[in-house]
């Protein structure tokens, strides 16, 4: 069965970009020692969606590229937004689970990927919508900066699923909703 998932990186004190939304610290660790993990997340997923300010980063640091291919994205904002050629990307403002639901139609039969940022992902889980959670620990302390998961108040439990070891230090665990 199809999942929404949100699969993102952070720091070991939780915390996924600078204050000033700068990846840097993550970017430093390099991908090959990740990429085999993500190409078969990748695989699974059908449809994203995303923050307006992780899209604002990726058109930023990539302005030529769309690297999700041809996977329809919703981007959560209320501003006009100026789409790579050819990408299915899409505003889209108002109720989550509206959201939500166009994106697992969409994504047909695959998983819908919970892109970021930490405001999303909170969304997605104070409305109930996440199935899977799957962080990936870095080996490094911000301090400070965007939260993982800024939600107003207590969470439904998770279980743990699953633990993957990468070469640096890094660990990624996998949470699934204890009640599905």
């Amino acid at each position: 069965m199809p999942k929404t998932i949100y699969y993102v990186a952070c720091s070991l004190d939780g915390f996924i970009a600078t204050e000033d939304d700068s990846l840097d610290w993550l970017l430093s660790f390099g991908f090959d020692a990740f990429q085999q993990e993500y190409d078969r997340f990748l695989s699974g997923v059908g449809a994203l969606v995303m923050g307006s300010g992780t899209y604002e980063w990726i058109r930023r640091e990539e302005p030529d590229t769309w690297a999700y291919g041809s996977l329809p994205c919703w981007v959560m904002t209320s501003r006009p937004l100026d789409p790579p050629p050819g990408a299915p990307v899409r505003s889209a403002a108002g109720d989550v689970r509206d959201i939500a639901r166009a994106a697992r139609d969409a994504a047909q039969g695959g998983n819908v990927w919970v892109v970021g940022g930490g405001n999303v992902a909170a969304q997605f889980q104070e409305a109930g919508l996440l199935d899977e959670l799957r962080i990936t620990y870095m080996p490094v302390a911000l301090g400070s900066g965007r939260r993982l998961l800024p939600v107003a108040g207590p969470t439904d439990r998770f279980t743990l699923a699953a633990t993957t070891a990468f070469d640096g230090g890094a660990v990624e665990l996998r949470y699934t909703r204890a009640d599905r």
